[in-house]
């Protein structure tokens, strides 16, 4: 029989510190609420406008009311994402603000992120329900906003990296894919990373797989809307049955890890492979160990491999790499999938980038 732990004494200095960390986070949290709703109903957008608002400036303005915006401005404002002047009266965005909240055409644009958290809080008591059970949940089973935030949130990087830093680091592929390659775009979901490629290298032929469905006729959309329709297809298919076309690049971007069978995953990509050719592995950033991850990056994608990546995974019957994968693992996994090179070429504070070749 176990024996009662001692009570120790409680140091009044850091239980005072500890009790304002979690305010602090309760704010945040419903804050971030707050942060959806200014993007759903364009505040940001209509204070990014202006040189200064009132609330009753800024309902006006939107079309919202005012008793409501009067109690949001304060909340922004008192977590840093406006600015107030108390001579005026009037709430402001500095160029920073802005650009964060507002330019989705900028590497710095988080927005999406206040989608993401959205649609998995929603998923709470079902998630709660599988920590009993084991089960899972798969991706097509959350709020759509989640399919929305992660496009959204993700984009920006693939904007500001992929073409510039994170193919040229590969192994001979820019210059393939300037003379005209074939491209596998696994997990693609909207599509936000093939348009990117395809815009880029004009030569290229584009293939873009997902297994959910609503995702595959958006990135259609957007495939027409940006003008490479005709050398782009999409369909619907796992990451272990696409087709064969022996891409010379086929790309995982930040969904291996929510994957059930990834060594499957990645056996399948090398069959797939043409001579030469190159699997790149785009992954949030992690850690080796876990203390690696005791920061607020390693926060973030914990909490949100908790909430829709492991149950993903599981749901596929997987043992669920999650979002926080060691480069170990995910080493592990492509050596099982039967590479023989696996190497970290390029990374963001966002993001590990891996090339694996045969």
């Amino acid at each position: 029989m176990s024996q009662p732990v001692a009570k120790q004494t409680i140091n009044e200095e850091k239980m005072h510190a500890f009790l304002g960390k979690v305010v602090s986070d309760f704010g945040a949290s419903l804050s971030s609420v707050l942060g959806f709703i200014g993007l759903k109903l364009g505040l940001y957008d209509a204070l990014a406008d202006s040189d200064g608002m009132t609330s009753e400036e800024l309902a006006a303005k939107t079309g919202t009311n005012e008793r409501y915006i009067r109690e949001w401005l304060l909340n922004q404002a008192s977590g840093d994402y406006l600015s107030y002047d108390a001579a005026t009266g009037k709430y402001s965005m500095l160029p920073e603000q802005r650009e964060a909240l507002t330019d989705e055409s900028s590497p710095y644009f988080v927005g999406g992120g206040f989608y993401v958290v959205k649609a998995m809080v929603n998923a709470q008591p079902r998630i709660a329900e599988l920590f009993r059970s084991g089960g899972g949940m798969h991706w097509g089973d959350h709020d759509p906003d989640l399919f929305v935030g992660t496009e959204k949130f993700f984009r920006p990087g693939y904007s500001a990296f992929l073409t510039t830093q994170w193919i040229p680091a590969l192994n001979g592929i820019e210059e393939k894919l300037k003379a005209g390659a074939k491209i596998a775009d696994i997990g693609c979901g909207h599509g936000a990373s093939t348009v990117v490629m395809a815009k880029a290298f004009p030569k290229s032929e584009y293939f873009g797989f997902d297994s959910h469905p609503d995702s595959i006729e958006i990135a259609k959309e957007r495939a027409a809307k940006a003008g490479i329709a005709d050398r782009s297809a999409f369909a619907t298919a796992r990451a272990d049955d696409f087709p064969d076309n022996k891409y010379d690049l086929i790309c995982f971007f930040d969904c291996l890890h929510d994957m059930g069978d990834p060594v499957g995953a990645l056996k399948h990509s090398r069959e797939c492979l043409a001579p030469n050719g190159s699997v790149l592995i785009v992954e949030p950033m992690a850690g080796n160990t876990p203390e690696e991850n005791f920061n607020p990056i390693g926060r973030t994608f914990s909490a949100a491999s908790t909430l829709c990546c492991t149950p993903n995974a599981i749901a596929q019957g997987g043992s669920a790499l999650g979002a926080v994968a060691t480069e170990d693992k995910l080493r592990s996994a492509a050596m099982g999938g039967g590479f023989t090179s696996f190497e970290r070429v390029a990374e963001t504070p966002f993001n590990r980038v891996f090339e694996a070749r045969a």
